[in-house]
């Protein structure tokens, strides 16, 4: 008998998932078990879903010694009838006519009990939170906003492709990479520089990526529209609630674009992700709705109701200068903007997202394309609600020459990079993309507020567990 999915047990109409006699086969893991005299109840879920089907078992002498076996946690298989179930609150309901226990759950030492549990502990037994209600439903959001981003790249003719996770060179320039080696610590400690460097496996120093975005331009450059989507990885020592040591990126990159093409993108890419998440994930943003964020479906909504705000750097630090606030990072003309300021902006004054653009060439970094005042570069970032910063992108600088010089001004050496300048050589051409933190998504679309809650297995200083 084939199995039948919670999913689809607690969606069907007539019952007619199950065979004609109404025979089924569910398999899952039990959440809570109920005694009573002569029968049980079971709640079984499998992960399909945010609901558990319920199991009637009786005290019968060939279900019983399986029976006492099932506690919170144990995996089982379930043969029986589906009914029509008298409970309110439910369509259907199992009658068991034999069980399977296939691994049983220690009731006493089991961490996962039918009560709340804190965010904090929950990441101490990361490989079991998933079957949690509030866990399980975030995984099952990240795999839908996954299929959602390849779906909308895909739709508009965007080539999907693959970024090397072993690079020699720094994209962003800010020397915060893990460095990856195949020599033992010790017989690396007892070389000189040079015979060190001629011993690794690669001939030279080997870093995590920081960014697919440099190699994505030269596939732009050759296919027009092109998108990687996969795992980077920052050396930053940062314990803020916005910040992982291993995340996702989304990176598209287009050829002949400009920064208004670039901007319109990334809005669109925005909103078809929020609205396929209202569509096609409402039982678990419910959830989250309910008990993670009250305003979260309210905030999701708003993001749709109307235009994104785009404002030029310049006029974001006036508006801020004018507000009357008291930040902790105060603005001035040349200054970044950091999360409270982002957040003011489409959260209080705006009341919407807002792309800024035209940042000071001095803070963004070497690959922007320089403006015509030579003061700002052609880079914008996407703030939304709650989150600030979701996606930050430019036009790319497509002069060698001028390349070359921001290069020189920034003291980054032309020698590692002469493969990107090559690209600049050999027909050259205007084009544009950006970056989208996937986890940063998905706190956005779930309410979620710490990018550890959302991603199975959280890579940040000092833990690497699991």
């Amino acid at each position: 008998m084939q199995r039948i999915r919670v999913k689809d047990i607690l969606s069907s109409d007539d019952g007619r998932v199950a065979g004609p006699d109404g025979a089924l086969l569910l398999k899952g893991w039990v959440r809570t078990r109920r005694d009573a005299k002569g029968f049980s109840f079971l709640e079984v879920n499998d992960g399909s879903c945010l609901g558990n089907v319920q199991v009637l078992v009786d005290h019968s002498p060939q279900l019983l010694p399986h029976l006492e076996r099932l506690n919170t946690g144990a995996a089982c298989a379930v043969e029986g009838q589906l009914v029509a179930s008298p409970a309110a609150g439910q369509k259907w309901e199992v009658r068991a006519s034999a069980l399977t226990v296939y691994g049983e759950a220690d009731a006493e030492t089991y961490p996962l009990q039918k009560k709340r549990h804190s965010d904090e502990f929950l990441r101490t037994i990361a490989h079991l939170r998933p079957r949690t209600n509030k866990y399980g439903a975030m995984l099952r959001v990240r795999s839908e906003m996954a299929l959602a981003v390849h779906s909308f790249f895909q739709s508009r003719g965007f080539a999907h492709i693959h970024a090397p996770i072993l690079t020699g060179s720094d994209c962003e320039g800010a020397g915060e990479m893990f460095r990856v080696s195949n020599l033992e610590p010790e017989k690396a400690a007892q070389l000189s520089p040079a015979d060190r460097e001629a011993a690794e496996f690669f001939g030279r120093p080997a870093n995590l990526t920081v960014s697919g975005q440099l190699e994505a331009e030269m596939l732009a450059l050759a296919l027009g529209d092109v998108y990687t989507f996969g795992p980077t990885f920052r050396a930053e020592n940062s314990n803020t609630p916005k910040h992982a040591a291993e995340f996702w990126m989304v990176e598209p990159e287009m050829a002949f674009a400009d920064l208004a093409e670039d901007m319109d993108l990334a809005e669109a890419l925005v909103c078809s992700l929020v609205r396929h998440a209202l569509t096609h994930c409402a039982e678990d943003l419910a959830l989250f709705g309910n008990f993670v964020d009250k305003t979260l479906l309210s905030t999701l909504n708003g993001i749709l109701d109307q235009p994104f705000l785009r404002l030029p750097h310049a006029e974001a630090i006036r508006v801020l200068q004018a507000s009357g606030r008291s930040f902790e990072f105060p603005v001035h003309a040349g200054s970044d903007l950091q999360t409270e300021h982002e957040r003011f902006l489409c959260e209080e004054h705006f009341k919407r997202p807002v792309i800024v653009y035209d940042y000071p060439k001095e803070i963004k970094a070497f690959y922007m394309r320089l403006n015509d005042d030579q003061a700002t570069v052609a880079a914008m970032d996407l703030l939304v609600p709650r989150i600030g910063e979701l996606v930050g992108g430019s036009q790319r600088e497509e002069r060698l020459d001028v390349l070359q010089a921001r290069m020189a001004e920034v003291g980054l050496p032309s020698e590692p990079y002469w493969w990107y300048l090559d690209s600049r050589r050999y027909g050259s051409a205007p084009h544009a993309g950006f970056g989208l933190g996937f986890e940063r998504l998905l706190m956005l679309v779930t309410g979620i507020a710490n990018i550890r809650d959302v991603i199975p297995f959280p890579r940040t200083p000092r833990n690497l567990e699991f």
